[in-house]
């Protein structure tokens, strides 16, 4: 397979997300288009590093989910402290955290 075709998958994936993360008001759904995100960006470096015949890409992508892993832990644990309290889940609703 082409590797520019994995780069097309990519676009697309992100592409979804981004619509995802503009479009919808959910807390959970938002969340995991930031992953999809997230990944389509994986799937790129890993694209490129192989294309460049070296391990640099991949190692980005290793770390960067190690740290959508932590904020996937952060970002739940929010939602659940608000949909505790508000009973919601909408990205509209959550004004908990001005001051």
């Amino acid at each position: 397979m082409n590797p520019v075709n994995y780069l097309y998958l990519a676009a697309l994936l992100f592409t979804i997300g981004a619509v995802g993360v503009l479009v919808r008001r959910n807390a959970i759904v938002l969340f995991m288009c930031v992953e999809l995100m997230l990944n389509a960006c994986n799937l790129a470096l890993v694209t490129f590093s192989r294309l460049h015949g070296n391990l640099d890409g991949q190692i980005i992508a290793f770390f960067t989910m190690v740290v959508a892993a932590a904020e996937v832990v952060v970002g739940l644990a929010i939602i659940v402290s608000v949909f505790r309290t508000r009973h919601s889940a909408s990205v509209d609703d959550t004004n908990l955290m001005k001051l």
